[in-house]
């Protein structure tokens, strides 16, 4: 589990197949204290276990269902990745609860200056629409953002300079392809909502007045 705080960038120094899938060398531009083969860093909001790990750098393999789903094997050497170590219990939740598991690809539509911000304009990937709203989070390579405004097929967010400095925000252009992944608490709520019974019929056909009162939220 993540919080979409970036820790800083990695520098990707080798890719080459392994076992149907890939391997990563990667080396952060921060040190890794305290280090555990098996851990799991996000590389770009992709939940990945490390091993190998020597200073600074460590090895990933990078499995067909991630390559396929998300930004990364198109990443060529030398490209930057984000990244962030697994969160622990007692770190500070900074941004919001982040999985590591990519829900789609997005491409960026237009980049404007504001001021010393930049507001980045993203196509919503299919079947993810229903999960993102204004003013909710959603995770962008990795990184934990907040929604300034959205409609059916795009939504738009406003990068501070901090972030732009340590991500590789500051480097997307217009056409650069980015990792989506939706709030996961709303996915399950729609799954718990939408539940099949035992019989086969959805256990409520959505949230209203009927529905709230059965379950203790009016009197």
């Amino acid at each position: 589990m993540f919080t979409g705080i970036i820790q800083g960038k990695g520098r990707l120094l080798e890719k080459r197949p392994s076992g149907g899938g890939m391997l990563f060398v990667i080396e952060a531009d921060f040190d890794l204290p305290d280090p555990q083969e098996g851990e799991s860093i996000a590389c770009n909001g992709v939940c990945l276990t490390a091993k190998e790990i020597k200073g600074r750098r460590f090895a990933v393999d990078v499995s067909p269902e991630s390559l396929s789903r998300t930004n990364l094997g198109d990443k060529a050497t030398g490209s930057l990745l984000n990244l962030e170590r697994a969160l622990r219990l007692s770190d500070r939740l900074g941004g919001h609860m982040v999985s590591g598991h990519v829900d789609g690809i997005s491409k960026v539509l237009s980049r404007k200056p504001e001021g010393d911000f930049v507001r980045f304009v993203f196509a919503i990937p299919k079947g993810c629409g229903r999960y993102i709203i204004e003013k909710g989070s959603i995770t962008i390579d990795g990184i934990s953002l907040t929604v300034n405004g959205c409609d059916t097929s795009t939504f738009n967010v406003a990068i501070i300079p901090h972030t732009l400095e340590i991500t590789s925000l500051g480097s997307l252009n217009q056409g650069a392809e980015v990792n989506i992944e939706v709030d996961l608490i709303g996915k399950y709520v729609e799954k718990l909502l939408f539940a099949k019974t035992a019989e086969g019929e959805n256990a409520c056909h959505g949230i209203n007045p009927a529905f709230l009162a059965e379950n203790g939220f009016l009197k």
